[in-house]
């Protein structure tokens, strides 16, 4: 076998359809287009969403719901978070605990509107936590081990 004489099996590439080169090439005049309309115009492009004229899907739907601008999104934790992170030495018990100290000990990676502490376990440590918003139990649970919670 000589390498000059390697070559594909029959079939196995397909030439180019040559468009717009006389009527000769079977692809001519129109090339391929089809007679006027949207889609033989060049540069025009189907919409996903267009059905042919028909109203849409979407604008056949109600409108529903209600979006409030000024919804407040707080960034959780729950007590049993906070536990196994000082069980684990990541943030110091001793030291106030704010939304701030939890980003630098990578336990919570955005601040959003402020902190909210949820009830979720339980606390063994007095801790110091300054936050925007708490639940009762949350309350309750961190003054019975010693500690205190603010705004």
């Amino acid at each position: 076998m000589k390498l000059n004489a390697l070559m594909d099996n029959k079939g196995a590439r397909k030439g180019i359809k040559r468009v717009g080169r006389g009527m000769a090439s079977g692809y001519g005049k129109t090339a391929g287009r089809g007679h006027k309309g949207q889609k033989a115009r060049s540069g025009a492009k189907q919409q996903a969403t267009f059905e042919g004229g028909q109203t849409p899907f979407f604008r056949r739907l109600p409108k529903i719901g209600f979006k409030n601008p000024f919804a407040k999104k707080y960034a959780t934790i729950n007590l049993a978070d906070i536990q196994k992170a000082i069980d684990a030495k990541r943030i110091d018990a001793s030291a106030p605990i704010t939304i701030e100290s939890l980003m630098v000990a990578k336990i919570l990676n955005r601040k959003h509107d402020g902190l909210k502490i949820l009830g979720r376990g339980e606390i063994k440590s007095a801790v110091k936590i300054t936050a925007v918003a708490w639940s009762k139990t949350v309350e309750a649970a961190i003054v019975k081990a010693g500690g205190s919670i603010q705004k």
